[in-house]
């Protein structure tokens, strides 16, 4: 969960991808993945924040008219990570993210007007509301937003991380998914593990994780283990069903997003009484 200093202790905690985490039993046999489109991920529609990395997106039911979402992690808030157990809905916020276009160059600058959710408590996610609509984001910057998968991610498929704050990508697949995962006083459930080959580092948290054959968002990019301790801060553990823990030392971790896809009303509004929404709720 390492983010980029900024001159605080919190500053400093979280950066790859995902907090605490729980051990399950070995992934199986990872799936034969599928060809890679003919254009890799690249940055277009991904943003750069002051601590972290983040994307404008848009989930299944959206309309060019409705306000933007950038998606980040619930620990990049600009205020600090929210505590174990909290979950912040329609909080006033005006902050800036550098859009950034296919190349990483910075095609404009985006304003939210509040955070219309985060949480760090069963996953880690921040969903900022902008000022203008993707239509007028579109004529502004000529970019599309990132499109966000409303089904589950599928083992093995091959995975992009794209990171706005430093320009960098990492690809690999996924390995499995986390029962459980632990760091600190934060747990999150259901979590993606990377092979090894997405080394993540401080300032990639919030980065989309991006299906190589879709083009869709299928998770957050949220921490690492980073030393081989057991659940601490920078070091999530893996616990699976009957409460086993597991270290991975240098494994990464992300947090599914189609589970918000569940959660949006009409006009890109946050509606955690939704039938099917598990989002925590405050």
């Amino acid at each position: 969960m390492k983010r980029p200093l900024v001159g605080t202790l919190t500053a400093a905690l979280f950066g790859a991808v995902a907090i605490t985490g729980f051990a399950t039993t070995p992934a199986a046999a990872a799936e034969p993945q599928p060809a890679k489109p003919a254009a890799a991920p690249n940055f277009a529609g991904t943003v750069a924040l002051s601590n972290c990395s983040g994307s404008l997106v848009r989930m299944p039911d959206s309309k060019a008219s409705d306000p933007g979402l950038v998606l980040s992690n619930g620990h990049c808030l600009e205020e600090g990570m929210p505590e174990p157990g909290q979950v912040i809905v329609d909080q006033p916020s005006q902050r800036n993210f550098s859009l950034l276009d296919a190349s990483g160059s910075e095609a404009g600058t985006l304003t939210s007007t509040k955070i219309s959710y985060a949480t760090m408590t069963d996953t880690d996610v921040s969903l900022y509301e902008l000022d203008a609509s993707y239509e007028q984001i579109k004529s502004d910057t000529g970019l599309d937003p990132l499109d966000v998968d409303a089904a589950h991610p599928t083992q093995g498929n091959a995975i992009t991380v794209v990171s706005g704050y430093w320009k960098e990508t990492y690809s690999c697949s996924i390995d499995g998914f986390v029962h459980e995962l632990r760091e600190d006083g934060w747990s999150m459930k259901d979590s993606l593990r990377y092979t090894n080959e997405c080394d993540t580092k401080g300032g990639t948290s919030g980065s989309p994780v991006i299906d190589d054959a879709s083009g869709k968002v299928v998770g957050v990019n949220n921490t690492r283990n980073e030393n081989g301790e057991e659940c601490t801060l920078n070091n999530p553990c893996e616990v699976d069903e009957s409460g086993n823990v597991t270290v991975k030392e240098g494994t990464a971790y992300g947090q599914q997003t189609h589970t918000l896809t569940s959660c949006i009303a009409a006009g890109n509004k946050v509606d955690l009484s939704l039938p099917d929404c598990k989002l925590p709720k405050p």
